[in-house]
């Protein structure tokens, strides 16, 4: 899973320079309908009870972590379009993406439908 532009210039100075990082306090997933890049932030999902999750990960193992929890999204009140990537945020409405990737398939999310991630779906690689 890519790192953004952002979180890879926090690693190089707080490695590299010493420059303090904060980490965020908590972590959330969000859903886009146009994929993000490194530099840009695609188009996220918005409307129709759309809300940011919280996630969790587990400790890394061999450079690699996961969601160690579900996260499930709301119940979609109204179409939020297919889905095409998903992204780690540092906080539950704007902040930084800290890391983004592509479905293999896209997903639509109608009326009455639930976009949900079941624990260890989510992988992060930093090898």
């Amino acid at each position: 899973m890519p790192k953004t532009q952002y979180l890879a210039t926090v690693v190089l100075n707080q490695v590299l320079r010493s420059l303090p990082f904060a980490s965020p306090a908590a972590t959330y997933i969000a859903l886009f309908t146009t994929a993000p890049t490194p530099t840009s932030t695609g188009i996220e999902v918005s409307g129709g009870s759309y809300t940011r999750q919280p996630a969790t990960f587990s400790a890394p193992a061999s450079q690699q972590t996961s969601n160690s929890a579900d996260v499930a999204f709301p119940i979609a009140t109204a179409p939020w379009g297919s889905l095409v990537s998903f992204a780690v945020m540092d906080a539950p409405t704007g902040g930084n993406m800290l890391y983004f990737a592509d479905f293999s398939t896209p997903r639509d999310i109608g009326v009455n439908d639930q976009a949900r991630f079941p624990a260890g779906q989510l992988l992060i690689n930093e090898a």
